[in-house]
């Protein structure tokens, strides 16, 4: 018997008043894989022909083809939890969910390794992805939480994680402390990628030691591709791979040039649009995934989703930087100049804020909410003054916050490298 498939079939039972739902019919799957496919289908044809597109044409065309791409990718690395376990299924999940910003913002360092200018840009990319993750994503779970909650009759509450999440709290606690080097040097230095590379692979680690052999239960595509026998579910899985893959790399330079360009076309600031159009692209699938999550009562998988993606960008994306830059014939560090120093100090912050507010393991509406506002206010005050003023506010915030979870600090310091309290896993 196929043993994978059969847990997939037979799911852990949803919440009480949550039915798991049945996965989609075949005809529903294949036209949703269908419609991904023809919405990177034009920036393939383009790439392979060498069209020149305007601008404007370019970042629709290969902006489409990362977000569609990038929803296969997802649709894959849900599938491929079936057939893998531990470190190396974590490894490539934690990988797959965010290589389409991995492709943009690694092009744009390795691309200021010539050209300093882009070096400006690998900065913006990095920190808009980071920010709308906490800003946009992780309020956009409890939202859906929330109305999931209505809609059954339910008193809307606090999302609550899994004890083993205190392991991604912990882990971005720390990285979210060394990060202030970064603003304080102005450069992404050489011995950064020394620390965060190692210590992502650290991270792995631990979540491998302490995750369940319980497999999750998949929904949409993913859990209708879980149902196939093991061969064709193995191909189908392996194709996605290779093709959204490879049309994600393929788009990379493209759309990432042509976002410099419109800038300067559509009279356009081209940091705000490589800051924020960008990541939003990149970021969509998995936002959505998370979405889901959560309207389907499952809002600690969604939201535990997004916090493993943060701990990834922030460690082993911002790691990758200094040595694409090298790569790319630059120096071993990635400077920043006032702009970026602001930003990267800006992301540091709010990050700082975030893991505070994990810290009980416990997400609830009003902080929701203020990571929303906060996340909001730069985009109407969008000056630098403007921007240092709201790094110290998400620090003062976090301080006073950190005043009543001061108690469960000493767990999160044991996750680093010991027992989770309360994890009948670890």
């Amino acid at each position: 018997m196929d043993e994978p498939a059969a847990r997939v079939s037979a799911p852990a039972p949803a919440p009480a008043g949550a039915p798991a739902p049945a996965p989609p019919s075949v005809a529903a799957s294949a036209a949703r894989i269908a419609a991904a496919c023809a919405g990177a289908a034009p920036a393939a044809v383009a790439r392979l022909s060498g069209a020149e597109l305007s601008p404007g044409w370019a970042v629709a065309v290969f902006g489409l083809g990362v977000l569609c791409s990038a929803l296969l990718l997802m649709w894959a690395a849900e599938t491929a939890r079936v057939d893998m376990a531990g470190a190396l299924a974590l490894a490539l999940l934690a990988f797959i969910a965010v290589l389409p910003e991995y492709a943009v913002d690694l092009y744009f360092a390795y691309a200021a390794g010539s050209d300093p200018s882009y070096a400006a840009y690998a900065a913006a990319n990095m920190t808009g992805a980071n920010r709308l993750l906490v800003g946009v994503g992780w309020p956009l779970v409890a939202l859906a939480a929330a109305l999931a909650l209505r809609r059954r009759g339910a008193a809307p509450g606090a999302i609550v994680l899994e004890p083993h999440r205190r392991i991604d709290v912990a882990f971005l606690a720390v990285a979210a402390v060394f990060a202030f080097v970064m603003p304080l040097t102005r450069e992404i230095a050489w011995y950064v990628p020394v620390v965060l590379v190692p210590w992502y692979g650290y991270y792995l680690y631990r979540i491998a030691k302490c995750a369940s052999g319980e497999m999750e239960e998949l929904v949409g595509v993913p859990a209708r591709l879980a149902l196939l026998p093991r061969a064709g579910r193995r191909a189908v899985t392996a194709v996605l791979f290779a093709g959204a893959a490879a049309v994600v790399f393929a788009c990379a330079e493209p759309f990432a040039h042509g976002l410099v360009e419109a800038g300067a076309t559509l009279g356009i600031d081209r940091f705000v649009l490589v800051q924020w159009l960008a990541p939003l692209a990149s970021e969509a699938p998995e936002l959505i995934v998370a979405v889901v999550f959560a309207w389907r009562m499952r809002a600690g998988d969604g939201l535990g989703a997004l916090l493993s993606s943060k701990v990834n960008q922030w460690t082993l994306l911002v790691g990758c930087l200094p040595l694409a830059h090298a790569l790319g014939g630059g120096g071993p560090s990635l400077p920043l100049v006032t702009r970026q120093v602001d930003e990267v100090a800006l992301t540091a912050a709010q990050t700082v804020l975030a893991v505070v507010v994990l810290l009980d393991l416990r997400f609830a509406r009003w902080q929701a909410a203020a990571l929303f506002v906060l996340f909001a206010v730069q985009f109407a005050l969008p000056g630098e003054y403007a921007r240092e003023v709201l790094t110290y506010v998400y620090l003062g915030l976090a301080a006073l916050l950190l005043t009543t979870r001061v108690r469960y600090l000493p767990d999160t310091c044991r996750a680093l490298g010991g027992r989770i309290a309360g994890d009948p896993h670890f």
